[in-house]
C-alpha cells in the first residue's frame, strides 16, 4: 500500500480556481466512488472546502517489496527509496491530477502549477496539520475538523474508506484532540466569521445601529451572527433555500428568516451582507445591488462572501459604495488575529510529529504480521506432526515417560534447527548483526 495525497488550498491557488475544482455535497459520493474505481486505487476520502480540495488515496504500488519499503525507509523523497520505483509515483501523481482535471473540465496544465503532491509520512503529517487547523486560512480555526470528519464519515459509509485510511483519518483525529486540549491553539475566537465581523468593526464606528444580511443557514453564518450579536447588532435577517432552516437560526438571534428569494427587498436595508452557502450560481448579482445602493442614497454597504464558489458577482466590487471582500482579501484581517497563536501552533507541531512517528511505528509493526503469521503456522505444523509420532508411539505400548520426553526433545530440535543453521552461516559471513538480532529476539543476552 502507499497513501498519496494531491490538493490544491489557499496558499497555492486563488479562489476562482479553488471555485472550479470544489465538490458541492451532493457530488461527494459519485466523486469519491469514481476515484476508487480508477486502477491501483484501493482506497480514497475527498476533503473539500471554501479553502482547499485534497484527495485522499491509497494506491497499490505493487507487492509486498514496495510495502515494506514505505513503512521501513526513512527517507520521503521520491527519487532513491529502495523498492520504490520512482517513475510510478510520478505515474500516480499526474493519474489524480488528470482525473481532478477531467472532472471538473479545468485546465490540467493550471491544475498542476498551484497542486502539490505528498506521499508515506508527509501525508499523515498534512492531514493532522489540516485537522488541527494548522494549515488553514485562519490558524486554529475548528470548522475543518468537523469538515474533514464529514468527509471520512461518507467514505466509510460508501465503503471507499477501509483499513489503510481509516487508520490514517482516526490518527488524526486523535492528534487534532490532544492539540486542543493541551495547547491554546483555539482559546482566541479566530474564524473567518470572526475575521468577517473584525473586517466590519473596521469600516463602521458602530456596529450597534447597523443592519446585517446574512446569506446562509450553515455554521458559518451561526458563527457571523453571534460575532455580530455579541458586538451589540440586534437588526439581523437570515435568508436561506428553505424557510424553515432561516427561521431556525434567526430564533437563536432574535432575527428574521426569509427566503433567498426575499434578498432584492432586504438589500436596501442592509449595511452588512454576509453570504456563505453552497450554491454553485452567485446568488447576488451586480444589477441587484446597484439598485439597492441607488435607494440608500449611495449609504455605504459591506459584502463579504466567504462561499466558495462565490454566493456574490466579483462586477459587485466595481459599485461605487459597495465594499465586496472574498475569503482571499480578508487573509490580512485573519494574520492580525492569529499572531497571539504562534505559540501554540509551534507546540501543536511538536505534538503533531510525535503522532506521525508513532503511526509510523504501528505501521512497521503491522509489516511484521505476516512473518509472524507464517512463523506460528511452521510452528504449529511442526507441533502436529511431532504429536501425531507420539500418539501412535503411546498405541504401540511405548512408556508415557519416555513418549513424552521424545516429544518435547523431538519438538525443539525442529524449532531451533533453522535459526541455528541461518545463525551460524551468518556469523561465518561476519553479519554480526544477525546474531545480535538473534540474542535480542530470544532475549539471550550477551
Amino acid at each position: 500500500m502507499a497513501l498519496v495525497l494531491l490538493g490544491i488550498n489557499h496558499n497555492t491557488a486563488n479562489v476562482s480556481l479553488r471555485e472550479q475544482v470544489a465538490f458541492p455535497p451532493e457530488k461527494m459520493a459519485d466523486a469519491m466512488q469514481r476515484v476508487t474505481a480508477l486502477e491501483h486505487v484501493r482506497e480514497a476520502v475527498i476533503v473539500s472546502t471554501c479553502n482547499r480540495t485534497e484527495l485522499y488515496v491509497d494506491i497499490d504500488l505493487g507487492g509486498p517489496v514496495a510495502d515494506a519499503a514505505l513503512m521501513a525507509s526513512d527517507s520521503n523523497q521520491v527519487v532513491g527509496d529502495a523498492g520504490v520505483d520512482p517513475a510510478r509515483l510520478v505515474l500516480e501523481q499526474q493519474k489524480l491530477l488528470l482525473w481532478l482535471s477531467h472532472y471538473h473540465g479545468v485546465d490540467a496544465a493550471d491544475l498542476s502549477a498551484c497542486s502539490y503532491f505528498h506521499w508515506r509520512d508527509d501525508v499523515i503529517r498534512h492531514l493532522m496539520r489540516v485537522a488541527c487547523g494548522l494549515d488553514s486560512m485562519v490558524l486554529g480555526e475548528p470548522q475543518i475538523l468537523g469538515q474533514i470528519k464529514s468527509a471520512y464519515a461518507v467514505a466509510k459509509e460508501l465503503g471507499v474508506a477501509k483499513a489503510e485510511l481509516s487508520r490514517a483519518f482516526q490518527e488524526a483525529f486523535s492528534i487534532a484532540k490532544e492539540v486542543r486540549t493541551d495547547t491554546a491553539i483555539g482559546e482566541n475566537p479566530v474564524s473567518v466569521a470572526y475575521a468577517a465581523v473584525t473586517l466590519a468593526e473596521q469600516i463602521f464606528s458602530d456596529l450597534g445601529s447597523l443592519h446585517a444580511l446574512l446569506i446562509g443557514a450553515g455554521h458559518t453564518i451561526e458563527l457571523v451572527a453571534r460575532h455580530l450579536t455579541d458586538r451589540g447588532v440586534r437588526s439581523i435577517v437570515v435568508a436561506n433555500r428553505t424557510l424553515q432552516n432561516a427561521v431556525k437560526l434567526g430564533d437563536k438571534f432574535g432575527a428574521r428568516g426569509v427566503l433567498l428569494s426575499d434578498i432584492p427587498d432586504e438589500l436596501e436595508q442592509a449595511d452588512i451582507v454576509v453570504s456563505s452557502t453552497n450554491s454553485q450560481l452567485p446568488l447576488l448579482g451586480k444589477g441587484a445591488v446597484e439598485r439597492a445602493i441607488k435607494k440608500r442614497r449611495h449609504k455605504p454597504m459591506l459584502l463579504v462572501d466567504l462561499a466558495v464558489p462565490r454566493d456574490i458577482e466579483p462586477e459587485v466590487g466595481q459599485i461605487s459604495d459597495a465594499y465586496l471582500y472574498s475569503v482571499d482579501d480578508i487573509r490580512d484581517v485573519i494574520e492580525d488575529n492569529v499572531k497571539s497563536r504562534a505559540l501554540a501552533a509551534e507546540q501543536a507541531s511538536a505534538i503533531i510529529e510525535r503522532g506521525v512517528d508513532e503511526y509510523l511505528r504501528q505501521l512497521r509493526a503491522l509489516s511484521a504480521v505476516a512473518t509472524l503469521r507464517a512463523f506460528r503456522e511452521k510452528a504449529d505444523q511442526t507441533r502436529q506432526l511431532e504429536l501425531e509420532k507420539a500418539l501412535k508411539a503411546l498405541e504401540k505400548g511405548m512408556p508415557a515417560e519416555q513418549v513424552l520426553e521424545a516429544l518435547a526433545r523431538s519438538i525443539t530440535n525442529k524449532l531451533i534447527h533453522s535459526p541455528s543453521v541461518q545463525m551460524k552461516k551468518a556469523s561465518a559471513e561476519g553479519r554480526e548483526d544477525l546474531v545480535r538480532l538473534t540474542q535480542e529476539l530470544y532475549e539471550l543476552g550477551e
